[in-house]
């Protein structure tokens, strides 16, 4: 006889009353009094696990699906395939669930003497309790499939927010003239190489440290700054590359969203001096006080007696309104301020000229950019299957409060552009859509879906008078990202605070306090604000300011009026009739000999 269990005959007995064999027929039946039963693993564990992997196969093609709106928007504006092909469910997805089905089940241990069961047994149909039983698998089993599904999870949605690097891209494409498309495009490839390397050799040690608190490993990690790990040389866990990979694809955001509001005047030395200096330690530093365990601001932090070093709750950033935007949006305020307006700026004729090339690309941009929006809230629940299915779950309700923040951003500035200016803006549309996505990325997880339509409202009208607020001074921004990410970053860490319910918090956090009914909640997010509005603030100054006295922030009036195309990239402009200028050899729309006009005029 091979194979054999020794089982119980029903998850509720108290001993191993059976014995079970792959093959062969019953020999023995006893019992042992001392040892107590307890399911391990049985068919409802199972269950739970296809369950979340349905959940997250659903929630990843409507990711898709949803990026057929801009493909859809493509082919109507003339680019792309008119061809589309529908693929079938697959029936072998049915087909699985019923191979767990079974007639008859027992649950078993490997040896006599155990002291739970860990194997559940699957009877084939006509069989007795002791024949031909079939191991279904154990707890390990389990544990192992809810670790591969939640670093799937991970790694999907971290590469759905990389993908935003080429939302960010086309968005300032766009939204820049055509002189400058390769240094624009360029700058956001920098963006994403520098910051990968700088984030590897310190940012994420800086960020994330040894993850132990000061009691644990004195002169380590502390409330301001994490330290150990340096170039992920400590990492002895192959799970735990998921999370670097994850959080600089986070930093590459925060890094690009800079670039358009320095656009079409900022030297390359000068930005990729930035790029250094953010992703390597401003960046970090937030993210330390905010997400890391032993952050001085984290919901995760727990002091040795504990506490949390800001009370009850500790400040709630889901997925970065704070972090991310915030630090981002901020930094490209004092960048601005530092570099000035660009030429002509501030006049009817000169706000004429300086008018984004492409609508198209634009509208592009923002569309990749709200695909990856999913990955960048939804994966930050990091993990799928743990919690018995919760994760992912709350994953799922995160992708329906940014939906709807979304699109009521998008619904509130067509109204105002109808209403106000007389017709129905695009430019102003597209940032309404982002504007909802940054208010609603703090919140995500710890609302109901109509408090994100407020917010998404809320947002919108922020958006409004930051823009608004920051052309009056004369400060030009021509992504406007100071007021998309850094306004409506400030709004959504602040709204946790207004919107937030305990149920949601509970179940998001696991904290079941009074911290939003005693005005707790809404303190710690105005502390944030302040605390990254000025932290981000005050060290970009240090950088953006020494560098405009040195000369070396600025090209020349010359460089600026021909294209940095032309004076950064080597690319050849030639005017034709017209006055229309014409991309040759080096140019990001061909090769040598290949010749294009321009979509707008040259200024």
């Amino acid at each position: 006889m091979a194979n054999c269990f020794f089982a119980a005959s029903s998850a509720g007995a108290t001993a191993f009353d059976i014995q079970v064999c792959e093959l062969g027929t019953l020999e023995a039946t006893f019992s042992t009094s001392s040892t107590s039963a307890t399911t391990l693993a049985t068919e409802a564990d199972f269950g739970f696990m296809i369950g979340v992997s349905d959940t997250m196969w659903v929630v990843i093609c409507a990711i898709l699906v949803f990026w057929m709106q801009a493909g859809f928007a493509m082919l109507e504006s003339g680019l792309g395939s008119s061809r589309w092909t529908y693929l079938p469910i697959s029936p072998e997805l049915d087909k699985e669930k019923e191979k767990m089905a079974c007639t008859a089940t027992t649950f078993a241990s490997s040896a006599i003497d155990g002291t739970g069961f860990d194997l559940q047994v699957c009877l084939k149909a006509g069989t007795t309790a002791g024949a031909d039983g079939v191991t279904l698998g154990s707890l390990s089993d389990v544990a192992i499939l809810v670790g591969v599904s939640d670093q799937m999870w991970v790694l999907v949605c971290a590469i759905l927010v990389f993908w935003m690097q080429a939302g960010f891209a086309m968005l300032e494409a766009g939204s820049v003239r055509r002189k400058n498309y390769n240094n624009i495009l360029f700058k956001n490839l920098m963006d994403a190489s520098i910051g990968a390397i700088c984030f590897w050799l310190l940012g994420y040690s800086f960020a994330y440290g040894t993850e132990k608190y000061e009691y644990q490993d004195p002169g380590q990690d502390n409330k301001f700054i994490g330290a150990g790990n340096w170039a992920l040389q400590n990492f002895n866990n192959d799970q735990t590359y998921v999370s670097w990979f994850f959080q600089w694809a986070f930093a590459g955001a925060a890094a690009t969203i800079v670039s358009g509001s320095v656009a079409e005047r900022c030297r390359l030395e000068a930005y990729f001096c930035y790029t250094i200096i953010l992703t390597t330690f401003i960046y970090p530093i937030v993210v330390h006080w905010v997400w890391s365990v032993t952050g001085w601001l984290s919901a995760f932090y727990t002091a040795e007696d504990g506490k949390k070093f800001i009370s009850k709750n500790g400040v709630i950033d889901f997925a970065g309104s704070g972090v991310v935007h915030m630090t981002g949006g901020f930094a490209g305020l004092i960048g601005a301020i530092a570099i000035g307006p660009r030429k002509g700026f501030g006049t009817p004729e000169g706000d004429k000229l300086l008018k984004g090339s492409s609508d198209l690309l634009a509208a592009l941009g923002v569309m990749i950019l709200w695909m990856g929006w999913y990955g960048f809230n939804c994966g930050s629940t990091l993990g799928a299957g743990s919690g018995n299915g919760a994760y992912m779950n709350l994953a799922s309700k995160v992708a329906v409060t940014t939906t709807i923040a979304a699109a009521m951003g998008a619904i509130c500035l067509m109204l105002y552009s109808r209403i106000v200016q007389g017709y129905f803006n695009l430019s102003l549309c597209l940032n309404g859509v982002l504007a909802g996505l940054v208010s609603i990325t703090a919140p995500c997880s710890v609302v109901e879906p109509w408090a994100a339509m407020m917010i998404g409202i809320i947002g919108s009208g922020v958006y409004l008078g930051a823009s608004s607020g920051i052309k009056a001074l004369g400060i030009d921004d021509p992504l406007d990202a100071f007021p998309v990410h850094g306004a409506c970053g400030a709004w959504g860490v602040l709204s946790v605070g207004i919107f937030a319910t305990r149920s949601n918090i509970n179940r998001a956090y696991s904290f079941d306090n009074d911290a939003m009914t005693s005005g707790n909640q809404f303190a710690n997010q105005l502390l944030a604000v302040v605390v990254i509005g000025s932290w981000v603030a005050a060290t970009t100054s240090c950088v953006f300011f020494p560098l405009k006295f040195a000369g070396l922030l600025r090209v020349s009036e010359e460089d600026e009026d021909q294209g940095l195309d032309v004076s950064e990239h080597g690319v050849e402009l030639d005017k034709i009739e017209g006055g229309e200028d014409v991309k040759r050899a080096g140019s990001v729309d061909g090769g040598a000999g290949q010749e294009e006009k321009a979509l707008n005029n040259a200024v």
